[in-house]
């Protein structure tokens, strides 16, 4: 059973796909080699790429705790590289997302299919604040979250070959409600279509019709393609 409250859990399960996607895309960009950052000047630097950011967390190895940079006594709510993230803790306060609210959270309880439940948070939070995605950076005891709102930072296109895997990816991180996380994507990249319980159906650009099938526990099961010759192709998931 999930420690996350139900307000993090709806709000993660709208963005997930919208991350990955965006997760993907900057892998492409940005190396992943020997790197360093200076979050006074709000840069981070990898393979002779660098890139603005700005400072949403750390994780906490040990204490499998997430700490956000304005709890963070080293940083604060002043910081540089904190200040672009408030407004996350203003969204929290809004729609009661504690997670976003409290300065320390603990995740000791989790036991899910990602690395650890701050990878989970830093989602949640990047998919609020938009831009290109977000980089772990570890260090000795754990990992900083840095949130990457760079203009020279490719942004995640519509393409729709990927979109089944990106579901299925999505909905194991964040369960909650498959047809929103499909829901989420396709309202970011402004594709039209039309839901019911069992299947969301779209129209993508350039034409075709795709549908994405629902079991009646509202889980992702089939996704099928009906190209513009008129023959169909099934895809799962």
């Amino acid at each position: 059973m999930s420690g996350f409250s139900p307000a993090f859990e709806r709000l993660g399960a709208a963005q997930a796909a919208v991350v990955l996607q965006r997760q993907e895309t900057l892998a492409e960009f940005l190396p992943r080699e020997d790197w360093s950052a200076d979050l006074t000047a709000r840069t981070y630097a990898s393979g002779g790429v660098t890139v603005r950011v700005s400072l949403l967390g750390s994780y906490a190895a040990r204490e499998r705790t997430w700490l956000w940079g304005w709890a963070n006594p080293q940083f604060g709510a002043a910081h540089p590289a904190v200040g672009p993230t408030l407004v996350i803790r203003t969204l929290g306060e809004r729609l009661g997302i504690t997670e976003f609210t409290t300065p320390e959270v603990d995740l000791s309880w989790y036991e899910g299919p990602a690395g650890h439940g701050g990878e989970l948070i830093a989602m949640a939070a990047g998919g609020v604040l938009g831009g290109a995605g977000y980089i772990g950076a570890g260090y000795e005891g754990g990992s900083a979250y840095l949130h990457v709102d760079d203009p020279q930072a490719p942004p995640a296109v519509w393409d729709p070959i990927p979109l089944p895997r990106l579901l299925s990816n999505a909905a194991s991180l964040f369960p909650h409600e498959p047809r929103l996380t499909l829901a989420g994507f396709l309202s970011h990249h402004r594709v039209p279509y039309r839901q019911t319980d069992a299947l969301t159906e779209l129209r993508p650009p350039g034409g075709g019709t795709a549908r994405a099938h629902f079991d009646g526990l509202g889980r992702f099961i089939d996704w099928e393609w009906v190209v513009l010759s008129g023959s169909a192709l099934g895809v799962g998931p």
